[in-house]
């Protein structure tokens, strides 16, 4: 699995309940700006419309050696999932607070572009000062132990 992109930043802004992979439908030359790693999740999310799950916000900037007619970078893309997945997700996405966050992008082993869709819930402030403290703490811990382990 080779990481094209994470959005770090989806972890600290909301608690992930649960994840799912989906393939995703991409158009012309947009691998090819993949594989350059020219992609940008910061802002992207996922919502179900008509049966389909929809990406939206997803950045591929557009592959700089082609001649072709350029595509939107911002266009929403559908993600490929089951009939089973999506109804699960239908009755989840509909709870209080949740929403489908893409955490990751990456190539499967087999070359196929994969994204990583987080079921999440927002942190509210004082839950975000709780995880920075805990991290922290971790931290702290670790390097004791190393020391601990190096004398």
């Amino acid at each position: 699995m080779k990481i094209i992109v994470q959005n770090k930043k989806a972890r600290h802004e909301f608690a992930i309940l649960e994840t799912f992979e989906a393939g995703i439908a991409l158009k012309g030359t947009e691998v090819k700006s993949l594989r350059e790693g020219k992609a940008n999740l910061r802002d992207a999310y996922a919502n179900i419309e008509q049966g389909e799950v929809i990406l939206h916000g997803l950045h591929i900037s557009p592959y700089s050696h082609t001649s072709e007619r350029q595509l939107d970078p911002v266009r929403d893309r559908k993600l490929l999932m089951n009939r089973a997945e999506i109804r699960k997700l239908i009755g989840k996405v509909k709870e209080k607070g949740l929403t489908l966050v893409a955490l990751k992008l990456y190539f499967s082993p087999r070359g196929i572009v994969k994204v990583e869709l987080g079921l999440a819930k927002g942190k509210k402030l004082h839950d975000k000062r709780d995880a920075i403290s805990e991290r922290d703490a971790r931290r702290d811990l670790d390097r004791v132990m190393k020391r601990a382990r190096q004398e």
